[in-house]
């Protein structure tokens, strides 16, 4: 009889600890979940003219960018010789070529056949063609024919990584502003043409460089022109180890996105401000940042909408398409800063995120599709990140003593 008594206690008290250590592992495992899970339990299912409609607004056309009218003269293969000093060296994919021109349709001047993989100086790095040299031979090759892992810099110690484009100034625009295709000298109010965008009053966004009277920035796969009298607040970016002034960042960079007033677009215009509210923080020396931690679970309960999310080169549906465009854009700031490591990175598939350069982007979603890094300065950073639903998610990084 007390054997049987103290076995019905050891029962009892076993089934209590395996609630409690289920419990605790459930607690855990939702934990982890709401982290860094997918895209969401919240998906609904949408029709095909909505897919359509996505695929449509993701892909981009080269088309797009041949504008006409002065732009910045960017170098071209006649401003190379075979004595040129090369900036980095790569290795071209199979069965690509590289072209006399910048344009598929011209002459060859050398083909990777079959499975032949071959090695190039690259000369000049542009937002969607590389000039190269083979074997005294120069030429433009597109950015995605080449293979990134196999890009290695000639001077690893003074050679910024392939894909940084350094900001050199910040700004906020000071009235309606134009992000003008060309350099032509019309300034008429309202969209005359020449626009690849009209940004609102008082806008953040950063500068790559000035050039004869107007402020470059870029624009996708393309270059915008800005007049300076539509800004102010024209601040330098600073050095990392000694800031110019306070409200200096120390690093910047500024994309741009599609104002088609479609209601997916206008979902992933929502879900861009979201993401760029849930980055926007302090991160401590030797703090790792998970970019999916921070902004997922990418659901409806989290404030996100369905929008395009762009998978292995693939448009499809899912809670919190747009947000990706905010870890790229994070993404180009961490590169500009030598002590921000990043641990962690994965580029879309296919033709990559069309708002940014090839190779340039950093997708997020799940656990092999995120970004993280870690603080390796000796003092706390702030990232700031901010959109104003007109078309430009500008993120800068500051020292935050």
């Amino acid at each position: 009889m007390k054997g049987d008594v103290r076995m019905k206690r050891f029962l009892s008290l076993w089934l209590c600890l395996c609630l409690v250590m289920g419990g605790l592992c459930y607690a855990l495992a939702e934990e982890d979940d709401e982290d860094i899970g997918p895209l969401g339990e919240d998906e609904t299912e949408i029709t095909k003219e909505e897919e359509d409609e996505i695929k449509r607004l993701d892909e981009e056309d080269d088309s797009m960018y041949e504008v006409t009218g002065k732009v910045w003269p960017e170098p071209r293969k006649e401003d190379f010789n075979t004595s040129s000093p090369a900036i980095y060296t790569c290795a071209i994919r199979p069965n690509y070529s590289i072209f006399s021109e910048m344009n598929v349709e011209s002459k060859r001047v050398m083909s990777a056949t079959g499975y032949s993989v071959y090695n190039v100086d690259i000369l000049y790095v542009g937002l969607q063609w590389l000039i190269v040299r083979k074997d005294k031979k120069i030429g433009y090759i597109k950015r995605e024919w080449v293979n990134l892992n196999e890009i290695k810099p000639v001077d690893p110690v003074n050679t910024p990584p392939f894909n940084m484009q350094k900001h050199n100034y910040i700004a906020t625009t000071a009235t309606e502003c134009h992000v003008r295709k060309t350099m032509d000298a019309n300034h008429s109010n309202g969209d005359d043409g020449n626009n690849w965008v009209i940004l609102k009053k008082g806008t953040k966004i950063t500068i790559w460089q000035f050039y004869e009277g107007w402020a470059m920035v870029n624009y996708m796969r393309s270059y915008g022109y800005i007049d300076p009298n539509e800004l102010t607040d024209l601040k330098p970016v600073s050095p990392a180890d000694e800031v110019i002034f306070d409200d200096c960042p120390i690093a910047a960079y500024t994309s741009y996105y599609k104002m088609a007033q479609t209601e997916t677009n206008l979902n992933r215009i929502h879900n861009i401000k979201l993401g760029c509210g849930y980055i926007s923080r302090v991160v401590e020396p030797g703090e790792t940042f998970d970019a999916n931690k921070v902004m997922g679970r990418y659901n409806a309960s989290k404030g996100y909408k369905q929008a395009g999310v762009l998978i292995d080169g693939r448009t499809v549906a899912g809670y919190g398409g747009g947000t990706c465009q905010v870890s790229s854009t994070l993404y180009n700031v961490l590169v500009q800063l030598p002590k921000l490591k990043v641990l962690y990175r994965h580029a879309h598939g296919g033709n990559g995120a069309s708002y940014l350069p090839i190779h340039c982007d950093a997708a997020v979603g799940n656990a092999k599709l995120n970004l993280r890094f870690r603080n390796d300065y000796d003092f706390p950073i702030r990232i700031d990140a901010t959109s104003n639903d007109d078309g430009a998610l500008s993120i800068r990084i500051y020292k935050a003593e």
